[in-house]
């Protein structure tokens, strides 16, 4: 497993920290946006600025959050297969971030084009998404801080003279 040094450590975490909270950040004012639209803002104005958001924002930001994670998983003792808790938020972000460059941002854009004549079921969406995706960041936020579960059984050193479990 490679090695870097503390401060290097301490910047990456930093960048995942940012890259995260901007990510929930640009996601929280897609489901304002979204709620607007619902309490009867005109979907004229709101839609295109939700598909500049998404496509600008929100989607750049989900793939560097899952790039910087997996770096930093590789780049520190935590390892991506190592720990249960790393590998659920590794697909946990890794089927967000699918969703969002292949679902939610088309959708955006689509809705952003339309606008006002988008119809009904395509607006509750555009605020479903945006809030399915807040809950799943924030379950990934409470197993970086908890941390539960342990190691994985295949990842845990044998102990000396001792024969592994079968």
């Amino acid at each position: 497993m490679p090695r870097i040094p503390p401060a290097a450590r301490k910047g990456l975490l930093t960048l995942h920290l940012v890259t995260s909270l901007g990510w929930l950040g640009a996601d929280l004012v897609l489901l304002t946006l979204g709620i607007a639209v619902q309490r009867g803002a005109d979907p004229a104005v709101l839609y295109p600025v939700g598909a500049l958001v998404g496509t600008v924002l929100f989607a750049p930001l989900s793939v560097l959050v899952w790039l910087v994670g997996v770096a930093s998983a590789l780049l520190t003792p935590w390892g991506l297969l190592r720990y249960r808790w790393v590998l659920v938020k590794l697909v946990l972000t890794t089927v967000m971030v699918g969703l969002v460059l292949f679902l939610l941002t088309p959708n955006l854009r689509h809705a952003g084009a339309l606008g006002a004549a988008l119809p009904a079921r395509d607006r509750a969406d555009l605020v479903i998404a945006p809030a399915v995706s807040t809950s799943l960041m924030i379950i990934a936020t409470v197993l970086s801080t908890y941390k539960p579960w342990g190691r994985r059984p295949a990842a845990q050193p044998a102990l000396a003279g001792r024969a592994p479990n079968r």
